[in-house]
């Protein structure tokens, strides 16, 4: 009623018609999604220069500083290999063990941390979005980005430990571009929908440890992927072979480990199929989700 009512005497109009006369807009309004889209391009630079700041200001108050990113992931490998690979004794199972168990642990650690981090990724950023007006995509994107770096980084070190424990420098290496690549895509739609449901949802960010603990044990980091084949049922082993952290990390597997070839869970070309797909599904499916709570982001 209030759209329709008279505001303005000498015109004539309401409201509604006098702000689309002047080209204005209701505060936090979502627009249509291709117009978000070309929005949250424009941001490009503004997410790349923040994740980078983010990444250089992260381990500032330490005294080993970035190094860190690094010997994170290989702390949880050296745990991980005397759990499982002395004392449960899995590297008789798998040829060259601790490649194997590392490049699990920096692939599976890529996509935990950043969801892990997307889901606060509103809450913690309520000064800024009720400041600014920007396309809140931006900062699971960037959550995103972050781990990306950290990534990127701590693969020289997994380089290093594959050719150390005896693998060769192959063609098939260059895989991990394209691999890295669509679970980039993959993390961050996944990251949009924890980002969303963790806006909503305050003690997600609790919960979330115990259900990554869980992905971790499905994901076939830490044994022989084989083990889904010989001790599960049939359907419940093709449900976990499509598991999409198992197939980022077999992938991996697969252009880094030549030992490795004859272990894969599935054939390389599958593998890649369920990869595009995941990402792609993921990708659009997380943004969609994301893009349609747009008004709800810093309310209240």
């Amino acid at each position: 009623m209030a759209n329709t009512a008279v505001a303005d005497p000498e015109s004539g109009l309401s409201r509604a018609q006098l702000a689309k006369r002047y080209g204005l807009r209701v505060a936090g309004e979502r627009p249509p999604l291709a117009e978000y889209a070309r929005r949250l391009w424009a941001y490009r630079h503004f997410m790349t220069a923040y994740s980078r700041a983010k990444v250089a200001s992260s381990f500032s108050n330490t005294q080993l500083g970035q190094l860190w990113q690094v010997l994170t992931p290989l702390t949880n490998a050296a745990v991980y290999y005397l759990i499982f690979g002395v004392i449960i004794s899995q590297n008789r199972h798998v040829s060259n063990f601790i490649a194997y168990l590392c490049t699990g642990v920096f692939i599976f650690m890529f996509t935990q941390t950043a969801v892990q981090n997307g889901t606060s990724a509103i809450t913690s950023n309520l000064g800024l979005i009720r400041a600014l007006q920007f396309p809140r995509a931006a900062l699971p994107i960037t959550v995103t980005l972050i781990q990306l770096q950290q990534l990127l980084m701590s693969m020289v070190v997994l380089a290093a430990i594959v050719l150390i424990t005896g693998e060769p420098l192959t063609f098939r290496w260059f895989l991990l571009v394209p691999m890295l690549l669509l679970q980039t895509i993959f993390n961050i739609g996944l990251t949009m929908v924890m980002a969303r449901l963790g806006s909503k949802i305050v003690d997600l960010k609790q919960v979330m440890p115990f259900v990554m603990r869980t992905w971790l044990y499905g994901s076939g980091v830490l044994y022989s992927v084989k083990l889904f084949e010989e001790r599960l049922p049939g359907w419940a082993a093709k449900l976990l072979e499509s598991n999409p952290i198992l197939v980022y990390i077999e992938l991996a597997r697969h252009a880094l480990l030549e030992s490795n070839q004859q272990n894969l869970v599935t054939s390389p070309g599958h593998l890649w199929l369920l990869a595009v797909g995941w990402a792609v599904v993921m990708g659009i499916g997380g943004f969609v989700y994301f893009w349609r709570g747009e008004e709800e982001y810093g309310r209240g």
